[in-house]
């Protein structure tokens, strides 16, 4: 008897960086990716010192969505097999319901706000899903406005946390104008220093036998890595010669490094700042690229739920 084919399901990550869609079917209980969607809508630069999300910003993150519905349409996927997860720029910002508000007349699907330790695990479940790989692992997502911080060993988590630093954010307040000085990055170091003080102990003392990197900033450095025809390995040395690569750079868009993208360009400085931070701070040898993390993460619930 020949088995029915389940119907297509949609991942919608709405990050303070990028807004993502993942439209994937199920292949041997695991999901197969048919379709990706993103945008660098950068939400955490519309934040306001009054808490409040700025009209243009939250109106970039609307027409996003309007392209996210017609793909949706496109793919003819039902209401059930959609879910939305929203992370740190929607958790804090003052109009996060006038958001929601507007994004169901446009994207007619509830948006789930996820906590920071909600949003560890779906990062760490959609690695496990994706990443080959034994031992006890470090996954660090650095987003736009919250990072997080898994130590887990096979699918079980030993330790997660989540703390608002991120690219967008550290790019408001370090590298907010170019040329760039090692002062940007000493600041930018401190401020990582001082967000992680919590639980620096605590991840040094668990430890790790390798460490993955699950963020945009991440991948921005694999693929210019890669264009240079270079070993995809994050090492500190890579980092510093980024950083003084980014040091010699007159212009915003950092034009003169070769290998990255203009769409990268934005918080690449930032990013870098950061993982140079936490290299230093957490005594990282290297860092490999995870095969995936929460919109992946999101389609694994989605897969589950479709077994039942």
């Amino acid at each position: 008897m020949q088995q029915v084919a389940k119907p297509p399901y949609a991942a919608i990550t709405l990050g303070s960086n990028s807004f993502n869609m993942l439209v994937a079917h199920t292949v041997a209980g695991k999901p197969h990716i048919i379709a990706k969607y993103k945008r660098k809508v950068r939400l955490a630069e519309g934040i306001g010192e009054n808490g409040m999300l700025s009209d243009d910003v939250m109106q970039r993150g609307l027409d996003c969505l309007a392209m996210f519905q017609q793909m949706l349409q496109q793919h003819q996927i039902h209401a059930d097999d959609v879910a939305i997860i929203a992370t740190a720029t929607l958790r804090v910002i003052a109009n996060a319901e006038l958001f929601q508000q507007k994004a169901f007349t446009i994207l007619p699907y509830p948006i789930e706000i996820i906590s920071g330790l909600r949003e560890a695990e779906l990062i760490y479940q959609g690695m496990v899903a994706t990443t080959p790989g034994a031992g006890k692992r470090l996954v660090i997502d650095i987003g736009g406005a919250s990072t997080e911080f898994i130590v887990g060993e096979g699918s079980k988590v030993r330790f997660k946390t989540s703390v608002p630093m991120g690219g967008v954010l550290f790019n408001q307040q370090y590298f907010a104008q170019a040329p760039f000085s090692l002062d940007n990055f000493t600041r930018a170091k401190q401020a990582v220093s001082d967000a992680l003080a919590d639980n620096l102990v605590t991840l040094k003392q668990l430890g790790w036998d390798s460490v993955l990197g699950a963020s945009g900033v991440v991948q921005s450095v694999v693929c210019l890595l890669k264009a240079r025809q270079q070993a995809p390995v994050i090492t500190l040395a890579v980092l510093t010669g980024l950083r003084d690569e980014v040091l010699a750079q007159s212009d915003m868009q950092l034009s003169g490094i070769k290998g990255l993208n203009a769409e990268q360009a934005p918080t690449f400085a930032s990013g870098i700042a950061i993982l140079l931070a936490l290299f230093e701070l957490l005594s990282i040898e290297q860092l490999h690229i995870a095969g995936g993390a929460l919109r992946e993460g999101v389609l694994q619930t989605l897969a589950d739920k479709q077994r039942f």
